[in-house]
């Protein structure tokens, strides 16, 4: 009997931990966890009062708000964040995640909502670095886990863990990195409050990639509404109002 009550114990907390996160859990909640990481600027930021801000920061709110419930952002680092929807620390990731197929056999995406390009970063006055191709050998300033970690490991570069674009980018001044590998529109916003930074782009990828909001695997009905915000946010001139704000352009595609 007691086995049996365990058994039943058992399955009724695989049952929680499939239905953590699901819509109707956040609807009861009326809440919608949101992890991302809080030094990511333009993205996910701190301003100059403490407040959390950014581009994605505002997508964040504006899909909780078209999901009927309040947003309640939860911060941490990069490397760790998409495994806390594994840990039920959040129900959503809104961090610029790159959608690939590697983490769709892991995770569910919404529509994309923001692409961007992949860009090399190196200290002004680096002659050994003007391609890709040149990363090999060299150290990259790099989140171990990111897309951009993996273009440079491609390369043939030694990764230089960080937590973020700020510090990579500070790593690469300091000459503790010979360059970093990180989005075009990371490095325009980086470049626009700080045009004396002497670091400059010396070659971007052709092709684009597109990010999404990441969620729990098997959850149809959380895309759907996820996807549904952001059809309305696109269509009623919200996306177009916030991408203008921070990058004075489109970046939907």
């Amino acid at each position: 009997m007691k086995r049996f009550a365990l058994a039943l114990a058992a399955i009724a907390c695989l049952a929680d931990a499939a239905s953590a996160g699901s819509l109707k859990e956040i609807q009861a909640a009326k809440t919608l966890r949101i992890g991302t990481e809080g030094t990511y600027a333009p993205f996910t930021f701190h301003d100059a009062s403490g407040q959390l801000v950014g581009f994605d920061v505002e997508i964040g709110r504006e899909v909780a708000k078209r999901l009927g419930v309040e947003p309640r952002f939860v911060e941490g680092k990069w490397d760790g964040l998409i495994a806390g929807l594994g840990a039920d620390r959040y129900d959503a990731v809104i961090n610029q995640v790159g959608i690939t197929e590697e983490r769709k056999a892991r995770y569910d995406f919404s529509d994309p909502y923001i692409v961007s390009k992949a860009v090399l970063i190196v200290k002004k006055g680096n002659e050994d670095i003007k391609s890709f191709a040149d990363l090999k050998g060299k150290r990259a300033a790099q989140s171990l886990t990111s897309n951009y970690g993996k273009i440079a490991e491609g390369a043939g570069a030694t990764l230089v863990g960080t937590d973020g674009f700020d510090q990579s980018i500070q790593l690469v001044l300091t000459g503790r990195a010979d360059a970093t590998i990180n989005d075009n529109l990371s490095f325009l916003d980086f470049a626009k409050h700080k045009p004396d930074a002497p670091v400059a782009i010396v070659a971007t990828q052709d092709e684009a990639a597109a990010s999404g909001i990441i969620v729990q695997k098997d959850n149809p009905d959380l895309v759907a509404a996820i996807n549904k915000a952001l059809a309305e946010i696109k269509s009623d001139g919200t996306y177009d109002a916030i991408s203008q704000k921070y990058f004075g352009a489109d970046v939907s595609r």
